[in-house]
This record gives structure tokens, C-alpha cells and sequence, in this order.
């Protein structure tokens, strides 16, 4: 009797964000800002086809000459690819005896520029036994995963419940909060600590949401408000309790746009100006709602924290890099890699115990 040889499973892990232009041109602008209003801004506000390009191409030029003058270049995609690798450095390093029956490759791939998701995803079907998609922002909504869950759905159909995992409720993971804390109270500056240093607030920011449409009803997609808001609370009350913590007070600092209604009240702005009204010195910024610096943390929310005029202010990066951060998000994939395997076991007629994982 010849024993059967059973082949390794391959799967990709999918490091997905929004994607911003590495090279700064008007050439790189126009079709980014075109898949916005095609991807995003049309789940809210019907843009006739005709305006798409004219509103596309002015949002471009606008831009262009902004971050142009203010010398901006964004490093999201550089600092995502450099995510990509750390999750991918930490794959190879787990123990997990998932890894003894499966392969993994993990790239990355963005909604805006290329790699487009979608394109990534019909070559990864054609040559994985299945995919993990990781989108890189931690609360969920239609405007964030839910535009990854849109591009499974048109690919896969119906076999994306055993083809494709999702990661999610990212957000909820108390793992998530000590690391990030960890990360904020390492990098506070000394300044804004002891005796004679004075009051010190912390404006946590997250992309705003949708509240109402434009004609005050609730909005018809998912717009992640009440996660955005439990978020937040989670977060401060963590913070509060912490024996490290220096901050007297902490306030949530929504980053919105402008199109489709009434978005989220607790803006950057408001916080900056509460924190004003209630004699607070000093200004700490984290906006913990992104995984990865971009235009609208290091560049939007910060330009408001340089010019809010308090004594002293400090901008703490998003969390980026970190190895603690990726390792975490590791382990969160694995466990993703290993239910995708069991559900594939289920739909095999002969089922070999490939799939398994600690608990």
C-alpha cells in the first residue's frame, strides 16, 4: 500500500489599505481621485457620470498645489509595504503547527492606487487555495472594509465562504489597546510630564462617519458610527486607568468629509477648542483610529495641532512599524489562515488533519 502524499495548502494574506501617490504628480492624481469618487463617495451622494472627471480632476489640482507648497509627500504605501513585510517576517517566525501543512505568501494591495485590490485578488484566486484579506484600518464600515467585502463578493460570488477570510472588530481587541498604549506612553515627551508642567489633554483621532444624509435620515450603509464611538471609550477609559497616564483629559477628534450629509460632531477642531475653554497647557495628538500615517493624520490633523496655539504640543505617529503591532496582527491571521482551512476540510470529500491551531 502506498501511502497518499498530501500536498501542502498555499494561501496569500492580503495587507489592504486606501493607498495615497508615492510620486506627486497630477498623472498619479487623476486616477486615484476618479476610484474614490467611484468607490467611496458614490455609496452616499449619486455623482452623475459626466461630473466624475471634473470633480476627480479639480479634487487632483487642489491637491497638487497643496501638498506641493507645504512640501508634503505621504508615506502611506511605503510604510504599509514595510507592514506587509513585518507581518510576513513574523509568519515565518511562528511555531504554530498550522504552518507545517500550509504556505503563505503576503503582499500588499490598495482601493486607490496599484496594486489594486481587486487585480490582486483574481491572480491570488487563480493560484492560492484561499486568501486572507487584512484591511488596514481598525474600525469597520462600508467606506473601509466594507469596500474589500464589495471586491470579494463581485470576484468570488458565492464561494467566498470557503475561499476568502476577512479580518474584523479589530478594533475590540484588548491586545490592540495595550499595545497601543504601550506605544503612546513611550514616546510622550518628557516635557509634558511632572510637576510645573501643566495641564496636558489628548485628542485621539479617527476618520469621522456619516450621521445623517442629506435629507437628515439615517444613512442606507453601514458607516461603523457606534463602533467609531465605542471605540473611543474603550480607548479613554484604558487610558484613564493606566498608572502611566499624565491626561487630564481625553477627547475623541473626528477627521471628516464634507459630502453626503451630517458627519461626526467630535471633530479635531472642537476638541482642540474644549481643551482651550477648559485651561488645558499642553496637547498630545494620536490618531489611533489608522494603522498607518497618511495625508489626513500627518499632514491634515497635524497642521491643526501646529497651529492651535497651546504651550506645548506633541504629534505621536500612528503605530506604523511596530513589531508589537505586526506580530499581534500575525496572530490574528493565523488564526484566519487556520478556520479558512477547517472550512475547506468540510467541503473535501476525503478530510486529512492538515488544519490545526493552539488555542
Amino acid at each position: 500500500m502506498v501511502d497518499r502524499i498530501v500536498r501542502k495548502k498555499r494561501y496569500a494574506v492580503l495587507v489592504v489599505t486606501y493607498g495615497e501617490v508615492e510620486k506627486l504628480t497630477l498623472r498619479n492624481l487623476w486616477p486615484s481621485s476618479r476610484r474614490i469618487l467611484k468607490v467611496i463617495t458614490s455609496q452616499i451622494v449619486k455623482v452623475p457620470k459626466i461630473l466624475v472627471y471634473f470633480i476627480a480632476d479639480f479634487r487632483s489640482t487642489k491637491h497638487f498645489i497643496n501638498w506641493r507648497l507645504n512640501h508634503y509627500r505621504s508615506r502611506l504605501l511605503s510604510i504599509n509595504r514595510a507592514q506587509t513585510g513585518a507581518i510576513a517576517a513574523c509568519l515565518r517566525e511562528s511555531r504554530d503547527p498550522l504552518f507545517d501543512a500550509v504556505d503563505v505568501d503576503v503582499l500588499d494591495a490598495y482601493y486607490f492606487v496599484p496594486p489594486y485590490l481587486e487585480n490582486v485578488l483574481r491572480e491570488e484566486k487563480e493560484r492560492c487555495d484561499g486568501i486572507v484579506v487584512v484591511p488596514m484600518i481598525p474600525v469597520e464600515s462600508a467606506f473601509s472594509c466594507g469596500v474589500a467585502c464589495r471586491m470579494i463578493a463581485e470576484e468570488y460570488g458565492e464561494n467566498r465562504y470557503s475561499g476568502i477570510r476577512l479580518l474584523n472588530k479589530l478594533w475590540r481587541d484588548p491586545e490592540l489597546h495595550r499595545i497601543y498604549l504601550d506605544h503612546l506612553f513611550a514616546v510622550v515627551d518628557a516635557s509634558m510630564k511632572g510637576n510645573g508642567a501643566g495641564r496636558t489633554g489628548l485628542v485621539l483621532v479617527i476618520h469621522g462617519t456619516l450621521v445623517r444624509d442629506r435629507a437628515g435620515n439615517p444613512p442606507k450603509v453601514f458607516t461603523g458610527l457606534d463602533e467609531t464611538g465605542l471605540f473611543f471609550e474603550m480607548m479613554k477609559e484604558r487610558i484613564m486607568a493606566d498608572p502611566r497616564n499624565l491626561f487630564a483629559d481625553i477627547r475623541q477628534g473626528c477627521m471628516n468629509h464634507s459630502a453626503g450629509g451630517e458627519w461626526t460632531s467630535e471633530t479635531v477642531q472642537k476638541a482642540l477648542a474644549a481643551f482651550r475653554d477648559e485651561g488645558i497647557e499642553n496637547v498630545v495628538m494620536f490618531p489611533y483610529g489608522f494603522f498607518a500615517d497618511n495625508s489626513e493624520t500627518e499632514y491634515e490633523a497635524r497642521k491643526e495641532l501646529t497651529r492651535s496655539g497651546f504651550s506645548r504640543v506633541q504629534y505621536v505617529r500612528c503605530i506604523n512599524e511596530s513589531e508589537a503591532f505586526a506580530c499581534w496582527l500575525a496572530s490574528r491571521i493565523t488564526d484566519e489562515l487556520a478556520t479558512l482551512c477547517r472550512i475547506q476540510q468540510l467541503f473535501e470529500e476525503e478530510l486529512p488533519e492538515q488544519c490545526s491551531i493552539n488555542q
